[in-house]
């Protein structure tokens, strides 16, 4: 006997009864598959007569009390029940063209882009890996209806140049009418050189967003200096980045700096000419820059690290040849890693990864050293069988790691002064125990442990951690640690 075919209800196309919206106050809205409750905006699975009077009785079995079956009250509620629910559902339509929708997808690749920080000219890339994967997944005429829509969006360099200058406006637009809103800002002003030696002035902006509920922090603007970088030269910028964006100089109530004499100079730092606009205005010190005062080196220590410095530069940059011989030797031993870091004088952080990568290969780089021929390896040779400067070494390397571990605590968005104080309170609490270690079995010193294998003293690192934490101590009230007002 052959098996019946079961029924598909959902395919039987089903109409729906308009007597269902007074019976059980059921609609259908335009371009919906499924009945809606006027009462409470629940849908029933299928269009069935058993399926609405189910559920009205189940959950709305006294409606009918309050609103009797075709009486006119029950009549008005409908209607307004309907008016209701099309006011909650209105949604302003807007019919979009191919081009403006290739358009749309254009900006999105842009916005991604640049969020990864990527050339625009990889956007030609983006564009290829999209129909490569419409052509792989799709078939027939879905492939290509899609692979022509693909073909239409906008993707080279010079389109998406003009695309991120649009979505930089509107960021600038929304940032403006955020910060329009509040009445106070604080500001965080930073001048470094870029690669091509142009000063360039970077300036952040703090505040308090209503709407949000919550502190705000972006780039308020990057400006050239074109010249010099004289204080009046970066308060002037200042001035004018403020004025551009709307910004009065009364609501900077707070601006921090590095430690440098043009930014807090007592008579021509920018930050004095800043306060002769707005007296009440309270200056900070960068806590980040504080706390690389620990990177003084005693002559010693600044003597291996320089020397250090000059020979991974001389392996690294001297000879691209030497280089790539370099690199040929650390794969060929299996070392722990196949290339040394390159220093970059800017940031303290840079010295710490060059000596712990260093570290981890001394041995195999000092076998190249050896079979160097010039007058400079043989001198870094005998730098490198130097116990007492590898010990230096060997310090170096774990005192640059707690050094790093601290920087990167205090660096990132949305920290408070209360999780910044708390990081550098806990280093200083570290350094006591620094120094007791040194004295001992070096278990917070791992390079300092194996090179020395407990044969050498090292107790005289203390002195070392002893002068950095005078540097760095913390007064009662911390905020004086990084606050430049005498008040």
């Amino acid at each position: 006997m052959a098996l019946s075919k079961k029924r598909k209800v959902d395919s039987e196309n089903r109409a729906f009864n308009p007597e269902w919206t007074d019976s059980f106050m059921f609609i259908l809205p335009t371009g919906n598959t499924k009945p809606v409750c006027l009462i409470c905006s629940e849908t029933v699975a299928l269009i069935k007569s058993a399926n609405v009077k189910r559920h009205y009785e189940t959950k709305h079995k006294v409606f009918h009390q309050t609103y009797p079956l075709k009486s006119e009250l029950r009549s008005q509620k409908i209607s307004s029940l309907r008016a209701q629910y099309e006011q909650s559902t209105r949604i302003l339509t807007h019919s979009f063209t191919a081009q403006q929708r290739a358009n749309e997808c254009s900006l999105r690749v842009t916005w991604i882009l640049g969020q990864h920080k990527k050339p625009f000219t990889d956007g030609g890339v983006v564009k290829e890996c999209m129909s490569a994967v419409a052509e792989t997944l799709l078939e027939g005429k879905q492939k290509e209806e899609l692979c022509d829509k693909i073909k239409q969006i906008p993707m080279s360099a010079s389109s998406a140049t003009k695309e991120s200058e649009m979505l930089t406006q509107d960021v600038l637009a929304q940032l403006d009418e955020a910060i329009h809103k509040v009445p106070c800002v604080g500001l965080a002003v930073d001048e470094s050189t870029d690669v091509s030696d142009n000063a360039q002035l970077l300036v952040y902006v703090r505040f308090f967003n209503q709407e949000k509920k919550e502190f705000c922090e972006d780039v308020l603007g990057v400006t050239p200096l074109k010249t010099s970088t004289r204080g009046e030269d970066i308060y002037l910028a200042i001035r004018e980045m403020l004025t551009q964006r709307g910004i009065e100089p009364k609501q900077v109530v707070s601006i921090t700096t590095d430690g440098a004499p043009a930014m807090i100079g007592r008579e021509k730092g920018a930050v004095a000419r800043m306060k002769e606009d707005n007296p009440e205005l309270i200056s900070y010190h960068c806590i980040i820059h504080q706390s690389v005062l620990c990177s003084t080196l005693s002559d010693e220590h600044a003597e291996v690290m320089n020397t250090m410095m000059k020979m991974i530069n001389f392996l690294r940059a001297s000879s691209s040849y030497q280089h790539r011989m370099l690199r040929e030797f650390l794969r060929e031993v299996d070392a722990n890693a196949d290339d040394l870091l390159l220093h970059n004088n800017v940031r303290w952080l840079s010295k710490g990864r060059v000596l712990e990568r260093f570290w981890s290969i001394r041995r195999e780089v000092a076998a190249f050293m050896e079979e160097l021929r010039s007058q400079k390896a043989t001198e870094f040779s005998l730098f490198l069988k130097d116990e007492k400067r590898m010990d230096n070494v060997a310090f170096l390397v774990d005192i640059t790691s707690h050094l790093n571990e601290l920087n990167l605590k205090l660096q990132g968005k949305d920290n408070t002064i209360c999780e910044l104080m708390t990081a550098v309170r806990s280093f200083q609490r570290k350094l006591e125990v620094f120094k007791e270690d040194l004295q001992g079995d070096c278990a917070h010193f791992p390079a300092v442990q194996d090179q020395v294998q407990g044969q050498r003293d090292v107790s005289s690192f203390g002195d070392f951690v002893e002068r950095n934490k005078s540097r760095i101590s913390v007064t009662s009230d911390g905020a004086k640690f990084f606050c430049c007002n005498p008040k």
